[in-house]
């Protein structure tokens, strides 16, 4: 099928290299030049792991193709709508504006029969309002959320969990069904479940569970509070409550919580949705999930401040990760970048280090030291903090880094670290909700969970 992809930012472009490794030929257009350009010549604006090679590979086919010129995807049957829907800056709403742009943008280039596919997460009823803007033009729509995970994206688009197919009622519903389970064959003939519902069902699916990931990441770090003050050990209690089946053991990490451009958005985005239904306690909960993960984010400050003797002034603190989770260079509302800035404000002197962030969060933060050697960023530490669990960092010699600072002493903010291993080898260890039992390790459940 000849697709286009309308937004080739992280969603966008990971949805292109995957329509064409499923077999199409796809043309996806972005207003950035630049980012077109870069794109074009081989090069990838953003780091996921498998990205580079599946966009090489379409590129070479000839089945992958950027442009910044919407009049080149008018040969295009299907369109994809892949651009991002920010916080408002004034609201907890999505801003839906890029949205509406590229819709406005296409409307010149679409046929009888063409099918315009939104995947970008917006709040429900904005498929009612895009329906009456491609009124008489004889295109369909479909909402069709995605579900990826930064660090997993190329996985999840290629082996995805379901699929959602937000319709029309009618005949018109049937028509873009069949035209999305043509697009989409190679995943339905492997089994992958797919679901078809109203527009408002669909348009709710990713940021209701979204949310749904947030409360559990959140109840955690309550419990993990919880822990500390009687002595218990979250990270047992995390594989205690993962055996059962009804609860698993995702999304059970305590320590730093949640960030990055997805999870935040949509917590508050959705929020504000059922605030403007009627739905007060929904809204409410949903509130205490945002505010319970800016807590976690300041009771390790405070631990970092404990283990400095109850002062920060001029101690010299690294922090091992900059990205709000690994596996990807994305600094956007991390919380290690967060509780950095509050270190700097309490007067430590920080500096930060990550396999893949360094260059993105110094253009973004440059009011703090980054270094991208481990090592280097640990010399001349007094406090170590661990708050992106990256598999180097968490597989970091504790002798190595033992021989570059002036104090051993590790905050893990991530609960990551072998606390005995850490310990036998002369390391202050403190975890997050370790409590009394911090000498304790993981057990078999695995909580830490890619977001």
């Amino acid at each position: 099928m000849r697709i286009s992809v309308i937004g080739c930012g992280y969603l966008g472009t990971v949805h292109a290299a995957a329509l064409s490794a499923l077999g199409h030929v796809v043309t996806a257009v972005d207003t950035d030049k630049a980012k077109v350009h870069q794109l074009s010549d081989g090069g990838v604006p953003f780091f996921e792991p498998g990205l580079a090679r599946l966009l090489d590979a379409g590129r070479h086919a000839g089945t992958l193709r950027f442009t910044s010129a919407f009049v080149e995807v008018a040969d295009c049957d299907v369109h994809f709508l892949c651009v991002g829907t920010p916080q408002q800056k004034t609201t907890h709403h999505a801003d839906v504006t890029h949205v509406f742009s590229a819709v406005d943008a296409l409307i010149g280039h679409l046929h009888e029969g063409s099918v315009v596919v939104g995947k970008s997460t917006v709040p429900a009823g904005t498929s009612a309002a895009l329906l009456r803007l491609l009124a008489g033009t004889g295109a369909e729509l479909a909402w069709n959320p995605e579900f990826l995970r930064q660090g997993t994206a190329v996985d999840d688009s290629l082996q995805p969990d379901r699929l959602v197919y937000g319709v029309a009622d009618g005949d018109a519903g049937v028509r873009v069904s069949t035209v999305l389970d043509e697009v989409y064959a190679p995943l339905l003939d492997k089994g992958v479940p797919r679901l078809v519902t109203g527009f408002k069902t669909a348009e709710l699916a990713k940021s209701a569970a979204n949310a749904f990931l947030a409360l559990k990441l959140s109840y955690m770090n309550g419990i993990a509070e919880l822990c500390d003050g009687i002595g218990a050990d979250v990270s047992a209690l995390a594989d205690a409550l993962g055996l059962d089946s009804r609860i698993g053991g995702r999304y059970l990490s305590a320590g730093a919580g949640f960030g990055g451009g997805c999870l935040p958005k949509d917590v508050r985005s959705l929020g504000a949705q059922a605030q403007d239904a009627g739905a007060h306690s929904l809204a409410t909960l949903l509130g205490l999930v945002d505010d319970m993960n800016f807590g976690a984010r300041q009771r390790i400050h405070d631990a970092a401040r404990d283990m400095c003797g109850g002062d920060l002034s001029a101690r010299r603190i690294t922090v091992l990760g900059a990205a709000f989770k690994p596996h990807t260079d994305d600094v956007r509302d991390s919380p290690s970048i967060d509780i950095a800035l509050r270190l700097a404000r309490s007067g430590a002197d920080v500096t930060i280090t990550d396999p893949q962030a360094v260059r993105k969060a110094w253009l973004n933060y440059p009011q703090l030291r980054f270094e991208a050697d481990t090592l280097e960023a640990l010399r001349g530490a007094e406090l170590t903090l661990l708050l992106t669990e990256w598999p180097e960092f968490c597989a970091l010699s504790p002798a190595d880094a033992a021989s570059v600072v002036s104090r051993t002493a590790v905050l893990d903010g991530r609960n990551a670290l072998p606390a005995d291993i850490w310990r036998s080898a002369g390391w202050e260890y403190r975890g997050i909700g370790r409590g009394a039992s911090s000498n304790s390790v993981a057990g078999t459940v695995g909580a830490s969970a890619a977001i």
